[in-house]
């Protein structure tokens, strides 16, 4: 698997702020030749994935270009604080985006005017759903991004094993309330019909292998309820309210995971200013081999939409 660089080293610094009783945690990204307040772009990762598994290669082709890049973990993973740990809440995930945002807003780095969301996979459900309910939000980027979790499932799980799972999701409602901890789940599984969270091949090669290569922290577990409440979230459903904040939607041609059909139907239904990439390859190219592919568009976004390093903020 080979490892996305940029070559060249920018200024980095470990962060760390309060998401309403929860510390989340994680880098703040200057922005390149900048010596005042400058556009951001708050990043978090996909399904279960922690901050180390590539989100720092494109913070550092933001900075590059001018970008101040704030990264964190979500809560419950990784760096970042929250009970229990390896539960996925994605409208606590969604709360926690805008969190990032006003925390972002008090550093004397960042133009609070010029900020904008990038979300890969299960966050980039998120942030088609924060930037059409934030206005602080001036540009979003979803790449690969879960559209809708009830289409998901009904693609990644067979019909006959979907009895199964609802089965266990209420003996595990039964056993909570009876006071026992969630019931867990592997994320990925080296067989694709053994249960978990994500049920593919690429799934298990791209998780396992990073997590050996530069992600120690990141847990093969979630919570049962962590799948259950993916299947119940529907972010497409607040695409046509995101206009007139500029989207970008990244979507690989080969993506099973993520349907490739699925996002560019939700994308159909979203308004102007809006731009469609669609990439070769599967869903986890566009952190490895088509990293390039991926992170070039999404920054070009950003600049054009958000400027870079300027501050153009009236002076106060």
């Amino acid at each position: 698997m080979g490892v996305p660089t940029t070559g060249v080293t920018v200024s980095r610094r470990d962060i760390e702020f309060d998401a309403e009783g929860v510390t989340l945690r994680g880098w703040f990204y200057r922005a390149e030749g900048s010596s005042g307040r400058a556009p951001t772009v708050v990043m978090a990762h996909g399904f279960s994935a922690v901050k180390e598994m590539y989100l720092d290669s494109f913070a550092e082709v933001f900075a590059q270009a001018g970008l101040n890049a704030l990264v964190y973990d979500n809560r419950n993973t990784g760096a970042s604080d929250g009970e229990p740990r390896q539960e996925l809440d994605p409208w606590e995930q969604v709360r926690d985006y805008r969190h990032a945002i006003t925390y972002a807003g008090t550093l004397d780095e960042v133009d609070s005017t010029r900020i904008g969301v990038w979300g890969s996979s299960y966050s980039g459900g998120h942030v088609l759903v924060v930037a059409a309910i934030d206005r602080r939000v001036k540009a979003v980027v979803a790449q690969v991004p879960l559209v809708s979790g009830s289409a998901n499932i009904g693609e990644l799980v067979r019909a006959d094993f979907r009895a199964g799972f609802r089965a266990m999701f209420d003996a595990d409602r039964v056993a909570r309330y009876a006071g026992d901890p969630p019931a867990t789940v592997p994320v990925v599984a080296e067989d694709p019909l053994a249960p978990s969270a994500l049920p593919t091949p690429d799934s298990w090669t791209w998780f396992t292998e990073t997590g050996k290569l530069r992600a120690p922290s990141w847990r093969n577990q979630v919570t049962l309820r962590t799948v259950e409440m993916l299947g119940e979230y529907e972010p497409g459903s607040y695409i046509g309210r995101i206009s007139p904040t500029p989207l970008l939607m990244v979507v690989a041609r080969e993506d099973h995971l993520t349907p490739a059909h699925l996002a560019i139907g939700a994308y159909d239904d979203a308004r102007e200013p809006k731009r469609l990439v669609i990439l070769p390859g599967g869903h986890f190219d566009a952190y490895v081999a088509g990293f390039d592919g991926a992170s070039a568009p999404a920054r070009d976004w950003f600049v054009e939409h958000l400027g870079a390093g300027t501050d153009h903020r009236p002076p106060s």
